[in-house]
């Protein structure tokens, strides 16, 4: 993880009421940013996962602004079952992408979703709910197998699925996500990483993939200028 990294131009944790509690998140924004991406962490994670605010890191050096939250109060997260109510952390989602579009330096920046493990099923239903409103989704060794049939098969937005060469099971129930999703689509198997992406180098495909995937459909134009400066 040796990347040369931005800081944000904004950075505030934030409190977004949603069911009678509030969601604690980081908002982070660089200069001039172009888009913003909200992070929808898995089960038994947290806006703290270093693997998250890594690939949240690099897409600021993309111009790319953050949101890192708990979907779940710690109490909520304690309870397995609410860990994995897809329902609950799809509305919840949903309530952080209304509080984004009221804020004033936020409001009006192109929004894709980041998720993770049960995270991702969350994000292609928010996606579903949401239609243009959101431009594009990345999944991280997610479960948008846990996504509902006809929200898969409403996703509008460019969806990408990134699984571990070594996490066979995932990789299967990826392939019958990808295979209800009508929209633009890609799935890209990093190989030698398993289900955390801790091997060397698998982390930093993910971070690089992401942010390729986000800038191209959050600021078209931009993915070019990124390849191009990478190769200098």
């Amino acid at each position: 993880m040796n990347r040369p990294l931005a800081t944000a131009a904004t950075e505030k944790l934030v409190h977004i009421p949603a069911d009678g509690v509030h969601i604690e998140g980081m908002l982070q924004v660089p200069e001039n940013a172009q888009g913003l991406v909200l992070f929808a962490h898995g089960s038994g994670s947290s806006r703290h996962s270093p693997r998250n605010n890594y690939v949240a890191q690099v897409l600021h050096h993309g111009a790319i602004g953050t949101l890192l939250m708990d979907l779940l109060t710690p109490e909520e997260d304690m309870d397995y079952q609410t860990r994995f109510d897809i329902g609950l952390l799809t509305r919840r989602l949903l309530e952080a992408t209304r509080w984004i579009r009221r804020e004033a330096d936020t409001g009006k920046l192109p929004l894709g979703y980041f998720g993770a493990s049960t995270g991702a099923a969350a994000a292609l239903q928010a996606a579903a709910a949401t239609g243009d409103n959101v431009a594009a989704v990345v999944s991280r060794g997610g479960r948008p197998d846990l996504a509902a049939e006809r929200d898969l098969q409403r996703v509008q937005c460019p969806t990408l699925l990134l699984v571990g060469g070594h996490d066979p099971e995932v990789i299967r129930l990826n392939r019958q996500a990808y295979e209800l999703l009508r929209c633009q689509k890609e799935m890209i198997i990093v190989p030698g990483a398993t289900h955390l992406f801790d091997e060397p180098g698998t982390l930093e495909t993910v971070a690089h993939e992401a942010t390729l995937w986000f800038s191209q459909h959050l600021m078209p134009g931009l993915s070019d200028r990124l390849n191009h400066a990478e190769s200098e």
